[in-house]
């Protein structure tokens, strides 16, 4: 019997990027180390084909300027044109699946915050980025689309169009989150690292909340990533010791790249028409042919929205016509990220049932207590330690705080505590977890309603 190959087109979903041609020579220095050509149309054009000698580099800048990868869509007018001709239904379904259903996007949004720089006028603010997206999404509700979570850890300078490694240096990511709770209702059991760049304090802060985690561009050829300056040596998207084969599997404890006991589940995707990690018909054939052998096979892509994303889905088009003829009984299907992971899971943890929450306000008890919230799992079981709790404080203030565990596993109490924040001074409260299998509960508590 064979396995089921599962397409999941992963967009680092990051809004408008604008680049002057000063910007985009900037980024040729800073991949390439050329330092002795002037920013201009002319050169620009002269280094597109190849008539500017520069060794070895040559190659290399000529294939980053071809036209899809040089331009980026600078306005959401340009990218609300591009959605409107990739998420028509005419589009999706150019190619159908196995079941004859159309092309899915999963949408991992990020929020442009905390910037002081913002010279490729990122569109900066909680919210708008998924926002745009999630409109998307109910106005075309047939199209199975999904909403999931990408960061961007802060640069040491605080420039928007950088991307650092370190998640616990500022606030962001609790921020982001919390207010992604409380003000949108949304907490995510998908993501993807930016510049699928992950390190000890992010692997252990996903191994607490998010159970599906697509950031894993190993490959077996790791030439074009020792030759790029933002990558070489481990900078970013460092998995030279994972998996290269499209299994999905449980990252190790100390380093995310090897196997091991931990609970998320880590997925490969590939880039698609971009400079490194690529995806090849060579590794579409791959995935096809361990599918023959019987296993189900997540297949992840990886775009950005900032670009056109037409030529990128019609080129997978195009490999998967050719897999489907080398290996006609292995079928495909367009999927959601969290419904491909489900699939590699055991039959028993598929068949655990959701995961439902129910939050208790306990009033103070003169002489005996505080205020406090308990919560409680109902069913199913929450992964990781604990849910995360989301607080919305009188002045506006968004807030992240642990929960303090109960003798009773499943069972989480909150304190409105002078040590951690008097009930007086809070306006909503937002608790959240998934389970093993991505389902969300998301729990609200808002103590004016109490009175």
């Amino acid at each position: 019997m064979t396995g089921t190959v599962y397409i999941v087109h992963t967009i680092d979903t990051e809004g408008p990027l604008y680049e002057s041609i000063e910007v985009k020579f900037e980024r040729l220095r800073e991949l390439f180390c050329i330092d002795e050509i002037s920013p201009s149309v002319f050169n620009l054009e002269r280094l597109a084909n190849g008539d500017i000698d520069l060794g070895d580099k040559t190659k290399l800048i000529q294939d980053v300027l071809l036209s899809h990868k040089a331009n980026t869509l600078g306005s959401w007018d340009q990218i609300h044109e591009m959605l409107s001709r990739v998420c028509s239904k005419t589009f999706r379904n150019t190619l159908p699946d196995v079941d004859g259903n159309g092309w899915v996007y999963n949408w991992y949004c990020m929020d442009h915050v905390g910037y002081k720089v913002n010279p490729r006028k990122r569109d900066i603010g909680h919210h708008n980025i998924y926002d745009n997206y999630a409109a998307l999404i109910e106005s075309q509700p047939w199209s199975r689309d999904a909403l999931e979570f990408h960061f961007h850890p802060m640069s040491t300078y605080r420039d928007a169009h950088r991307c650092a490694t370190h998640y616990l240096r500022t606030n962001d990511l609790y921020q982001i989150l919390s207010r992604r709770i409380i003000d949108r209702d949304f907490f995510p059991s998908g993501y993807r690292a930016g510049f699928q760049a992950e390190r000890p304090d992010s692997h252990w802060f996903l191994e607490q909340f998010i159970p599906f985690d697509m950031s894993n561009m190993a490959t077996e050829d790791t030439t074009d990533i020792d030759n790029s300056v933002d990558f070489k040596n481990g900078r970013s998207g460092n998995w030279r010791k994972a998996p290269s084969d499209w299994r999905v599997y449980h990252p190790s404890h100390d380093d995310y790249q090897l196997e091991g006991n931990c609970r998320r589940l880590i997925g490969r995707a590939l880039n698609v028409r971009s400079r490194i990690a690529n995806m090849t018909q060579n590794e579409m054939d791959s995935a096809f042919s361990r599918a023959q052998k019987g296993q189900d096979t997540l297949v992840g892509l990886c775009s950005h929205d900032w670009r056109d994303l037409q030529p990128e889905v019609e080129s997978i088009y195009e490999m998967l016509k050719l897999s489907r003829q080398r290996f006609p009984r292995v079928d495909f299907k367009y999927s959601r990220a969290d419904d491909a992971f489900q699939q590699q899971l055991s039959e028993s943890e598929r068949k655990q049932p959701p995961l439902e929450l129910s939050l208790k306000f306990h009033p103070e008890k003169l002489g005996d207590d505080v205020p406090f919230i308990e919560v409680r799992t109902v069913q199913g079981k929450v992964f990781g330690p604990q849910p995360f709790l989301a607080i919305k404080t009188k002045s506006q203030r968004y807030i992240h705080d642990n929960m303090d565990f109960s003798v009773e596993s499943g069972t989480w109490y909150y304190a409105f505590h002078p040590d951690t924040l008097p009930l007086s001074d809070v306006e909503h409260v937002g608790v959240a977890a998934n389970d093993l299998l991505g389902n969300t509960k998301i729990l609200h508590f808002i103590p004016s309603a109490q009175r």
